[in-house]
């Protein structure tokens, strides 16, 4: 089984979540051509858990190998994937076909078998596991390996649930390698989740350090205030409004790394805007797979592009209007198009753009949204105007009331992260106004109902496990 394209080596069989997938643990990435963090021998034979967690080197490989997965083998749910299904989901992206499930929010059982949005995770899910389950076993790792490796993992693995929740909603809760508990089993309540998603968050802050030392100061791992960005997002989501407004200080304060980046120079590879970026591999399309697949060639019509009223919704000074968003003349047709990752094809050590999982502005907005919840409105509007200002807009001019001032908190977040990882479709959904949006948009009528907000679990898993139930309305 060729799951990463030979570039990664297949090591331990750690069980499957159904017949349809073989979940293994890969650990470290072997080829010398495939762009890694950590250069390791390639071995003679196949490893053992015992021989992986045998050395600081090898255990690194074990936890390189989720960020591989996740950014370098083609378009995957964290390095394009969510941004396109679910920017097609909200009222952001069209491909051009109407009937697409996706864009009219007629999804059935059928249509995500093949979608990257349930097995890819779950697969990364069982990579961390197996990290901590080898750690656990090993006494040959150092101290302070042991630490940011077993922090990384519990971070990845917070990750992946935090989109797999929010996309199915109850899911399955898997915190181990051991088939005999993972081969079936059971969905648990959205609030399960989002606890051990705390936990593991809270463990990874306390064991990362706060530097980009162990990726030679690039901002391509996760360290502690990777993990402290997610928790921030997840107390927000779960309406932890005091919470929220802590950690995402915490983050805001430190202002010797983190600052507002140009917008052009947002998306950079190292921006210091960015919290946490995933490595864009150094080979072909030398770009990453947003840039690659969003901007077009000459002559072409975009892949996905901006609906009118997203294009519409910008404030007429608003520079991101400018800088993050192109257009292209087809047969006297104007297609307007994410302009956010700019480089479509580049060359061989020419990469200038990483993707981009968390950066600052969005800790100002989470802050400002609690402050809002939490009856501080000074605050919150000087929050929302920092990421105004950096549009060159005016500072908040509306009334100093609660209602007024999350509206404009919910505008800001959908201009300034249109078309990033499905955050404009989560938004929608976890502030209730999803129906209210979508259902008056003539593409996506008839809502047949609110059971839409969540995606429909692939039916190869529900025939597979018969403790899997299926969403409500599918």
């Amino acid at each position: 089984m060729n799951l990463l394209n030979n570039r990664l080596t297949i090591v331990s069989f750690i069980g499957r979540l159904s017949s349809r997938i073989a979940i293994v643990i890969i650990f470290g990435i072997f080829l010398s051509s495939c762009n890694k963090l950590v250069s390791i021998p390639p071995p003679t034979n196949s490893l053992t858990l015992q021989t992986v967690f045998n050395s600081d080197t090898t255990a690194f490989g074990a936890v390189e190998a989720i960020y591989s997965d996740m950014s370098s083998q083609g378009p995957q749910y964290a390095n394009s994937l969510l941004t396109f299904f679910c920017g097609l989901s909200a009222d952001e992206l069209s491909n051009g076909f109407p009937g697409d499930h996706f864009f009219s929010n007629k999804l059935n059982s059928n249509d995500l078998g093949e979608k990257p949005f349930w097995s890819p995770p779950y697969f990364d899910i069982y990579m961390a596991n197996g990290v901590l389950q080898g750690l656990s076993a090993s006494n040959s790792i150092s101290r302070p390996a042991r630490n940011e490796i077993a922090g990384e993992a519990k971070f990845f693995r917070a990750f992946c649930y935090f989109y797999l929740t929010n996309l199915y909603g109850d899911i399955p809760l898997v915190l181990t390698t051991d088939f005999n508990e993972t081969s079936i089993l059971p969905r648990v309540p959205q609030s399960a989740v989002y606890q051990q998603i705390i936990s593991d968050l809270i463990d990874a802050q306390n064991l990362l350090g706060g530097d980009y030392s162990y990726s030679n100061g690039e901002r391509i791992r996760a360290n502690r205030w990777a993990a402290l960005a997610l928790l921030a997002r997840t107390y927000l989501y779960t309406q932890k409004w005091e919470s929220a407004d802590s950690v995402a200080t915490l983050i805001i304060n430190q202002t010797s790394m983190f600052s507002l980046d140009s917008l052009n120079g947002v998306f950079l590879k190292n921006s210091n805007e960015a919290i946490l970026q995933l490595q864009t591999p150094n080979r072909p399309p030398y770009a990453t797979r947003e840039g690659n697949i969003l901007v077009p060639c000459d002559g072409c019509t975009p892949n996905y592009y901006l609906v009118d009223g997203l294009v519409n919704a910008f404030e007429a000074s608003d520079d991101r209007r400018n800088k993050w968003v192109d257009s292209i003349n087809i047969g006297g047709t104007f297609y307007y198009f994410p302009y956010k990752y700019k480089v479509g094809i580049s060359t061989d050590g020419n990469v200038t753009e990483y993707y981009t999982l968390f950066r600052l502005a969005e800790q100002y907005l989470i802050r400002a949204e609690a402050e809002t919840e939490e009856a501080k409105l000074q605050q919150a509007v000087s929050d929302l105007n920092v990421v105004r200002n950096r549009a060159l807009l005016s500072g908040y001019s509306g009334v100093e009331q609660k209602d007024s001032i999350l509206n404009a908190i919910a505008h800001e977040n959908q201009i300034e992260f249109f078309s990033e990882m499905g955050h404009r479709w989560f938004d929608l959904k976890r502030t209730g106004f999803a129906h209210k949006v979508l259902s008056s948009i003539l593409y996506k009528e008839p809502w047949l109902g609110d059971y839409q907000l969540y995606y429909p679990l692939p039916l190869v898993e529900l025939q597979a496990d018969p403790e899997l139930k299926q969403n409500p309305g599918y």
